[in-house]
């Protein structure tokens, strides 16, 4: 039997193949957008892809199903319950896929989702038992799925199916068996997720305190409360995944535009994303942009700042990175990139066209002001749990997702500066505060991490 795990790095978004050499045939389980692995693999290990199945419905990320069944004329799985608008197969408990040496069965497993599927995966050449289980988002290494995705009204519901699924579905499965989830470390779609690309069901049981709770009361008292943040890319990236993602080639074509083509663009109300490092952003940037630089959860982040239905204009520092911010954003379904700035800033700037500072301030610098009483308003965006660990003592708290929701119950006019980690997140909320109208914004550069090498204090 053929395996292979495809993560993609910073969505935590994992996928699989699972092939018979001998009989020539593959399955694809929960694929990306950008297929052309599944197509490689195809080619290079002989097997004809003529299964696509899908786990559940997924919210973070828009499935490949549509491209890879253009490419290759598979028919696409889904649950029986999943609510799905176009062609599809549709499978249920008990049911089996067979071809050579591979066995595949259906366990129906809500909770994470009301139409969530787990598929165990025999090898019949090695034996007639299971040998793993691909739990989608039911249960990942170190954590479980989150069960509010799916809409607040059926909360309660969904926190019952997850309990039922874990504790009755899972519970008569052996402990051998190797777990190889949906999703990994970087998801939204749980909590503490590990790195480690897959485990055992035993070991979970072993180690996750919530598969070792005395009942379902206890559960739900676990469970049913503060869930990870819900970025406004979910929903569209669910309604696109229910009605079938548009293929790429039916994007906006890829533009190289000069400074008039960008700036008519913008002008007519596109977003622009300014990927540079947040030094380069700070000293010039194009009035308005949103400072999003590559790392590896830039996905989110995006997900989190941008409206998924903008026009989209980018500022990259060549081609390349154009091709893979592209690939980002066509990932979680942000699809209408109009183009990027042919030359950079030093086109923009030598075409005489406005630009605008964000002045980040020294950990050095800060502290002095801090002194003196002079330093204005110092706001730390960081999650509660970060802060808990640590903060500078004049520091008021309102986290990043708070600031982007409601925005800063300030005057737009007094001096702010934020902080995060690295400077990071900082930038991503000084840029949106300086696009609402603030008019003394800061970030700290570099963070608490510089912070902290300068030899301050943080207070706990």
């Amino acid at each position: 039997m053929y395996f292979k795990q495809i993560t993609v790095p910073g969505l935590g978004c994992n996928s699989y193949v699972i092939g018979c050499p001998g009989a020539r045939q593959a399955v694809v389980v929960d694929p990306k957008r950008d297929v052309q692995d599944y197509m490689d693999i195809s080619r290079d290990e002989g097997m004809k892809i003529t299964h696509i199945i899908e786990t559940h419905v997924h919210a973070d990320h828009v499935s490949g199903n549509q491209e890879l069944k253009s490419r290759t004329g598979a028919d696409i799985y889904f649950s029986e319950h999943a609510p799905v608008t176009f062609d599809h197969k549709k499978l249920k408990e008990g049911d089996v896929i067979e071809f050579g040496m591979v066995k595949l069965e259906i366990i129906y497993t809500p909770g994470h989702t009301p139409n969530a599927i787990s598929i165990l995966v025999t090898d019949k050449a090695r034996a007639d038992a299971p040998w793993m289980i691909l739990t989608g988002d039911l249960l990942f290494v170190g954590s479980i799925g989150r069960p509010d995705l799916a809409g607040a009204e059926i909360l309660e519901e969904q926190v019952k199916n997850l309990y039922d699924s874990l504790y009755m579905k899972l519970q008569r499965l052996p402990d051998y068996l190797e777990v190889f989830p949906a999703h990994g470390q970087g998801s939204l779609c749980g909590k503490g997720l590990s790195a480690k690309a897959s485990s055992t069901l035993g070991y979970e049981r072993l180690t996750q305190p919530v598969l070792r709770l005395s009942g379902f009361d206890a559960f739900h008292d676990q469970i049913a409360g503060a869930f990870p943040v819900r970025p406004k890319s979910f929903t569209h990236i669910i309604n696109t995944n229910i009605q079938g993602a548009p293929l790429l080639e039916r994007c906006p074509l890829e533009q190289t535009l000069n400074p008039d083509q960008f700036d008519r663009i913008r002008r007519q109300g596109a977003t622009v994303i300014d990927t540079r490092d947040t030094a380069a952003f700070g000293g010039f940037h194009i009035p308005g942009a949103i400072n999003i630089g590559f790392e590896k959860q830039m996905a989110n982040w995006i997900g989190m700042v941008i409206e998924p239905l903008d026009n989209l204009l980018l500022v990259v520092d060549d081609r390349e990175k154009y091709d893979l911010m592209t690939t980002e954003l066509h990932r979680i379904g942000y699809d209408n990139i109009y183009g990027y700035l042919s030359g950079g800033m030093s086109a923009w700037i030598s075409h005489g066209m406005p630009i605008d500072s964000l002045s980040p301030i020294s950990a050095q610098a800060l502290k002095q002001q801090l002194d003196h009483r002079n330093s204005g308003r110092v706001v730390d965006v960081r999650t509660p749990d970060e802060r808990a660990q640590g903060h500078i003592a004049a520091s008021v708290h309102v986290p990043m997702t708070d600031i982007l929701a409601t925005g800063l119950d300030m005057p737009k006019d007094e001096e702010v500066t934020l902080v995060c980690g690295t400077g990071y997140r900082s930038n991503i909320v000084a840029s949106r505060l300086k696009q609402d109208g603030f008019s003394h914004v800061h970030s700290l550069a570099g963070g608490l991490t510089a912070w902290l090498n300068a030899g301050y204090r943080l207070e706990v």
